[in-house]
C-alpha cells in the first residue's frame, strides 16, 4: 500500500467500487498524502475455520483486556527523509496476468549495504523519495508503502525488502496523469538504487500471541501486508526460522475487480491447501461475481455474507482485525458488522471502540 505522511492518496484502482464501505470505522490512522498508489481488495471462501469458544461480549466484558504497552523492540525510523539510504533494485516485476485491469509490480529492495541495516517487522511500511524535482523545482515528497515481505526478506536472508506498487492514473482536464512515486518504482530498472527511509509504523503489526487468531480485510495493493503475516505464518521456511509458530486461525477476504487482478493468488491457495484447519481464503471480484442481489461482488457484500461467523470469532479476545485499502472500503464493513451486532441484540457502534482499545482493530486506509 502506497500513502504519504499526511494525506494518503486513492489508490489508481479502476476498482473503487468495491470499497465503498467503512470509512468512519476509525478515525483515519494516518492522514497522509500521496501520487503513488498500493493496496488491495478482499473476498471469502466457503470453507469453515474452527474458531476457540467465544467469549459474551458485554459492557463489562470489553471485547479482551485495554492494550497494553508492547512493540517496544520494533525498528523505526532508522533512516530519515535527510538522510536516507540508498536500496539497490534486485528485481521489478508484473504481478498482473493476461487481461488484468492497471499496473501492479512486485519490487524488491538490497538492504546489505545499510551501516546501521535498514530493519524492520511484517506490518510497517518504508518511504520511498522518487528521484527528480516537483514543479516548483524542489525534490519529490516521501511517499509510504506497506511492506510486502517479512523480516526475512522473499529470499529468507534477512537483507531485503519488497513492495507491492499499483501505479496510481487518474484524469484531469482531460489528460491522463501518472501518480509520481508509483510510476517512478514501477518503471525504475533491475540495479538502479532509490532513497528510502525508515521503518515506520506499528499500527499493523501482527499480535505476538502464537494462538492468536487473524481476520485480514485487504483491497488493491492493501494485500501487502497481508502477504506478509502470511508468509510468516505459513512459509516453510519462514517457520523454520521464526521464533513464532503460528497455530491460530487466519482468514483472508481478497477483492478485485477480475481474477486476473487477484495478486499473490497461486501462494494463498498454497496455503490453504497445506494448512486447511488454519487458513481461509475469501474472495470478491467484483467483474464476475454477483452479490446476493445480482449486483457486482464487493469486499462488504462477503463480509455481510458470512458476519454471523467472523462476529463469533470477533468474540474471541484473541482474535485481531485487519483492515488495509482505500478508505471507502470501511462504510461497507460497518455496516456489515453492525448487522450481525444487531442479530446478537448488541450495538457495533459501542463495540467497535472497544476492540481499538483492546488494541485488536487495525486500520490502514488511504
Amino acid at each position: 500500500m502506497a500513502y504519504s505522511q499526511t494525506t494518503v492518496v486513492v489508490g489508481g484502482l479502476i476498482h473503487i467500487p468495491i470499497l465503498i464501505g467503512v470509512a468512519w470505522l476509525i478515525q483515519s490512522f494516518i492522514s497522509r498524502n500521496s501520487n503513488g498508489g498500493n493496496n488491495a481488495e478482499s473476498s471469502l471462501q466457503p470453507s469453515k475455520v474452527p474458531s476457540a469458544p467465544p467469549a459474551t461480549i458485554s459492557k463489562e466484558n470489553k471485547l479482551g483486556a485495554p492494550k497494553k504497552a508492547k512493540h517496544a523492540d520494533v525498528p523505526v525510523n532508522t533512516y530519515k527523509p535527510k538522510d536516507p539510504f540508498l536500496g539497490k533494485i534486485l528485481e521489478n516485476y508484473s504481478l498482473l496476468k493476461e487481461g488484468a485491469i492497471g499496473r501492479v509490480n512486485h519490487i524488491t529492495f538490497d538492504l546489505s549495504e545499510g551501516d546501521p541495516q535498514l530493519k524492520y517487522v511484517e506490518g510497517q511500511s518504508i518511504g520511498i523519495i522518487p528521484a527528480g524535482e516537483d514543479a516548483k523545482g524542489k525534490p519529490h515528497k516521501i511517499r509510504l508503502y506497506s511492506i510486502a515481505s517479512t523480516r526475512h526478506g522473499d529470499n529468507f536472508k534477512g537483507k531485503t525488502v519488497s513492495l507491492c506498487v499499483r501505479q496510481l492514473q487518474y484524469e484531469k482536464d482531460g489528460q491522463t496523469i501518472d501518480g509520481v512515486c508509483s510510476t517512478y518504482l514501477c518503471n525504475i530498472s533491475k540495479g538502479q538504487k532509490v532513497k528510502i527511509t525508515g521503518p515506520v509504523g506499528k499500527e499493523m503489526l501482527l499480535p505476538e500471541e502464537e494462538d492468536a487468531n487473524v481476520i485480514m480485510l485487504a483491497t488493491g495493493t492493501g494485500i501487502a501486508p497481508m502477504r506478509a503475516y502470511l508468509r510468516r505464518m505459513f512459509e516453510t521456511k519462514e517457520r523454520s526460522q521464526n521464533n513464532w509458530d503460528f497455530k491460530g486461525k487466519a482468514w483472508l477476504f481478497m477483492g478485485a475487480p477480475k481474477t486476473a487482478n487477484l495478486l499473490y493468488d497461486e501462494d494463498f491457495e498454497s496455503y490453504k491447501e497445506k494448512f486447511p484447519n488454519n487458513f481461509r481464503y475469501t474472495k470478491a471480484i467484483s467483474r464476475e461475481q454477483k452479490n446476493s442481489k445480482g449486483g457486482r461482488m464487493y469486499i462488504q457484500d462477503r463480509v455481510l455474507e458470512h458476519a454471523a461467523e467472523i462476529f463469533e470469532m470477533i468474540e474471541n479476545p484473541k482474535t485481531h482485525i485487519y483492515l488495509c485499502g482505500l478508505k471507502g472500503m470501511e462504510p461497507g464493513i460497518d455496516e456489515a458488522m453492525n448487522t450481525a451486532a444487531a442479530a446478537k441484540g448488541l450495538n457495533w457502534s459501542e463495540l467497535r471502540p472497544q476492540l481499538k482499545k483492546a488494541g485488536r482493530w487495525h486500520v490502514e486506509t488511504y
